[in-house]
């Protein structure tokens, strides 16, 4: 996880201001209730983790104009290193609404975290229970080259 986290640490940020946090989340305790929160906002009971035990919760400072590109290039980053270390990640949205209930707030307030910060996303971390999904074809016209 510390190489995962590292990782995130180097994404780039808008004049290298580093607007992001993560919040490396191994405790089960509170990996279950930022499962709970989420599956509550997205009106089900199932866990929207996929019973990872590792979440890695963005967040970014909206005083900086470029939060939300900064914290999704540390997402992206996360991402990249778990695979690069044969690890399975993915990418949990409603990290925003989670830290905008009382609940969040609450949370982010006893983990000493203090500013005007948004949930990016939560990047979930472990081993596929199955076999890996295999990418879909790209699309036409993806990438266009002026020379």
């Amino acid at each position: 996880m510390e190489q995962i986290c590292e990782a995130g640490t180097y994404a780039p940020t808008g004049m290298g201001k580093q607007s992001p946090l993560i919040v490396a989340v191994t405790n089960k305790e509170l990996r279950d209730k930022l499962s709970r929160i989420n599956a509550e906002i997205m009106g089900t009971d199932n866990d929207p983790f996929y019973g990872g035990p590792v979440v890695l919760t963005v967040l970014a400072d909206k005083n900086r104009p470029t939060y939300l590109y900064d914290g999704s290039l540390v997402m992206g980053n996360l991402l990249n290193a778990a695979e690069a270390l044969g690890l399975d990640g993915i990418w949990i949205h409603r990290a925003k609404e989670t830290f905008e209930t009382e609940e969040g707030k609450q949370i982010l307030k006893d983990l000493g975290i203090e500013g005007d910060y948004e949930g990016i996303g939560n990047c979930v971390i472990g081993y596929r229970a199955g076999d890996k999904n295999i990418a879909h074809p790209r699309k036409e016209n993806y990438i266009y080259y002026v020379k």
